[in-house]
């Protein structure tokens, strides 16, 4: 077997609470790697340990590296604790290190959790790095305030011994901040959005909008392959498909052109709602950003919000373009984004869009439809699919 040790940040500042985040993430990982054959997860003094099977080194690291609350991992070795055996366990590790980097930098951060250990933390740092120096004289350099390489030593049941930090996601535990209903498009915000709240602990589900046969099948394996995207950080998404091209001609026939977008954009808020309403979600998620577009527009936002009652949140709403960009190539969702596949808001897109609409104009519109049957027949005629991360 073999151990990486997982560092976390704002777990650690919950106080009381600490214990609820920790064993919501233990619960996360455990799910994660319930298909491996054997890895057990221990907590130790405000540090996580994952015992595995050395052969599942890659796919743990794959694993653990994209799981909300983990800042950052290190494999670590094992000996016993004795000042020999960290001394030459310390030794080997920093080798390998300037086989691969020629000569840097140290310093040695020991933690002795085991006061049965007759060292103190100091003083195995001076003994384990006054030894490295001497006998790397030639390649090494102490420097205690910005080194390149930082050997660690924790003294526990065993000795831990490691120099490699693996960046991780950060954030809070996945499950931890309430459910919230992405509004999942084709785009590239969307599923930015999703991926941000997921990191603050928000659990999610989706709702992608269509309007088949007008918007294809390759349209909404998009919005899929997008969805799909996010469960290597969550697990498992469900996705609701619903058709609002009934919507979208009642629209076209009964109302101004200008009005298409924005109204249909309060249908969407509606029908979310009203399935969120029916998952016990209690909030909606979008991509939103403001002056973006046409209907992004202050006003335009505040007719769309006052459709509903749940709370929308927009994690992109103050986001630079380029900024959303540079999160969707990170979490790979970017090369899918930006497949020239319709969607379902370009289809019906009138030449001229209300750009600063007026909530009564929007409403008086909206009398002249049959809203709620409208709603309920798109709700009731909508598709659930439940994907699940493949490893």
């Amino acid at each position: 077997m073999e151990t990486i040790v997982l560092r976390y940040g704002e777990i650690g500042l919950k106080g009381k609470n600490r214990d609820v985040f920790e064993n919501a993430l233990v619960r996360d990982i455990r799910e994660k790697t319930k298909h491996m054959d054997e890895v057990t997860i221990k907590r130790y003094h405000g540090r996580m340990y994952v015992d595995y099977e050395s052969y599942d080194y890659d796919e743990i690291v794959d694993i653990l590296t994209h799981t909300f609350g983990i800042v950052s991992i290190s494999p670590v070795k094992k000996c016993d604790v004795t000042l020999e055996d960290m001394m030459a366990e310390a030794k080997s590790q920093v080798e390998e290190l300037i086989q691969s980097m020629g000569s840097f930098t140290f310093k040695v951060e020991a933690r002795r959790s085991n006061k049965g250990f007759y060292l103190t933390s100091p003083e195995i740092m001076k003994h384990v790095g006054g030894y490295i120096n001497q006998t790397f004289l030639d390649q090494l350099r102490v420097d205690v305030h910005h080194p390149e390489i930082v050997v660690n030593i924790e003294v526990r049941e065993h000795v831990y011994i490691y120099t490699k930090s693996i960046p991780g996601q950060g954030g809070m535990p996945y499950k931890t901040a309430g459910k919230g209903m992405l509004l999942l498009s084709g785009g590239i915000d969307s599923p930015v959005a999703g991926y941000l709240m997921a990191k603050r602990g928000v659990q999610l589900e989706a709702v992608h909008f269509h309007s088949y046969p007008f918007t294809s099948d390759r349209s909404k394996e998009k919005v899929l392959d997008l969805a799909r995207k996010l469960t290597k950080y969550v697990g498992q998404i469900r996705v609701h498909s619903v058709n609002i091209l009934e919507i979208q001609r009642a629209i076209g026939e009964h109302c101004p052109s200008e009005e298409m977008t924005i109204l249909s954009r309060r249908f969407m808020m509606a029908i979310a709602e009203r399935i969120a309403n029916r998952r016990k979600y209690k909030s909606l998620i979008t991509g939103e950003n403001i002056a973006q577009v046409a209907s992004q527009t202050m006003e335009g936002l505040t007719v769309t919000n006052s459709r509903v009652k749940l709370p929308v949140f927009r994690p992109l709403i103050a986001y630079d373009k380029v900024d959303i960009i540079k999160v969707a190539k990170k979490i790979d969702t970017y090369e899918t984004s930006i497949l020239p596949f319709e969607d379902c808001c370009t289809v019906f897109l009138p030449e001229k869009v209300v750009i600063k609409p007026v909530l009564e104009d929007i409403e008086a519109s909206e009398a002249k439809l049959d809203v709620e049957d409208l709603i309920n027949r798109a709700v009731k005629e909508s598709e659930s699919i439940i994907l699940t991360y493949e490893h």
